[in-house]
């Protein structure tokens, strides 16, 4: 009998032991099937962007992020690497008048346009970057061009527009830069005191009503590779000269394949000064914060009300799109068919 009732229990046993290994397996195959292939998050800038604005100027934004999204997911699905897709996607906003990046980038006090840019590859860390370039109509190419071509990071001013023209990118008069409505942005406040009074004193009151037209990229690849790019006209008479944070590695623009790839748009001196893409990466992986936790620290407690904010992607896929300003025209996509295209919160 004591025989008997050892096999019966052995039998439950094993059973139980059975069922359990199956829900461990069928667990694992479902958070498998929940787990992200690849992601991607777009900017446009951040600032002081009113609801009020006309439904028609609305839908212009609204289109030109959907056409840069569907270019980005297009790539992702067909299995492209992320730095084509963080240069093409970028190219189209470059290419697109209404953001302050190539075609639309903002006038210097001079009354010249200066562009920066900057990609970061989160395999292996390599970076190339662009400030001042005057001539070049796609600064995010000649960025990837200093990384993959020379031992540098950053090339400035009249070298790096010569070395963009050596390496048969796209070359631009100064007058392909111009539209009407930076030019009326420019004249409004050039000679405005107010508008230019030091940085130092009142940051916030410079920026005023002046939304930050920066884009920029951050993609999550089918290689598990994480890329990360900026691109901006600067700032509305901003001096000549003047370099921003969107092309400085760690402040605009950083991707880690270990934590994850950022680019921020804002008041560029406050983003270098606080380091904040970096700071974001460097949050996750001393402290083991998530990036949601990381970016939203960096924006909401080390910077102030109005500054700006940032795009992320993280190793695993999730996607942040963080910011203290009024809005911030934005877009993100992942492989299991989240889509969000926005402007305010």
């Amino acid at each position: 009998m004591r025989s008997l009732m050892l096999i019966i229990v052995s039998i439950l046993l094993m059973s139980v032991s059975c069922t359990k290994s199956q829900s461990e397996k069928m667990n694992s195959s479902e958070s498998a099937a929940d787990s992200v292939k690849w992601a991607i998050v777009i900017h446009g800038g951040a600032g002081v962007i009113s609801k009020s604005i006309p439904d028609s100027v609305k839908q212009v934004y609204l289109d030109a992020l959907n056409r840069a999204l569907q270019i980005g997911t297009k790539m992702l699905k067909n299995g492209d690497h992320g730095l084509d897709v963080v240069e093409k996607v970028i190219n189209s906003l470059e290419n697109d008048p209404h953001f302050n990046a190539g075609k639309g980038a903002v006038y210097t006090h001079a009354g010249t346009h200066e562009m920066d840019a900057a990609i970061m590859d989160g395999s292996n860390l390599q970076a190339g970057a662009v400030a001042g370039v005057k001539h070049v109509k796609n600064p995010i190419s000649a960025a990837r061009l200093v990384m993959e071509k020379t031992p540098h990071v950053l090339l400035s001013g009249d070298g790096a527009d010569q070395f963009a023209r050596e390496q048969g990118l796209q070359m631009e008069p100064q007058s392909y830069f111009d539209t009407e409505h930076r030019r009326k942005q420019w004249e409004q406040v050039k000679d405005k005191e107010s508008y230019n009074r030091d940085l130092k004193k009142d940051p916030a009151t410079y920026f005023d009503e002046h939304k930050f037209g920066t884009v920029g990229c951050a993609v999550l690849d089918t290689y598990g590779n994480l890329t990360a790019g900026t691109s901006t006209g600067g700032l509305t008479d901003k001096k000549h000269g003047r370099i921003g944070d969107s092309p400085i590695i760690g402040a605009g623009t950083y991707a880690n394949n270990k934590t994850c790839a950022i680019s921020s748009t804002g008041i560029g001196e406050l983003f270098m000064r606080h380091v904040v893409s970096y700071d974001i990466s460097a949050m996750m992986q001393y402290k083991g914060m998530t990036l949601q936790e990381a970016a939203s620290k960096e924006i909401h407690e080390k910077l102030q009300p109005g500054d700006g904010g940032v795009i992320g992607v993280s190793h695993d896929g999730s996607v942040v799109m963080v910011f203290n300003t009024q809005g911030m025209f934005r877009a993100t996509a992942n492989s299991n068919g989240r889509k969000e295209v926005k402007i305010w919160e």
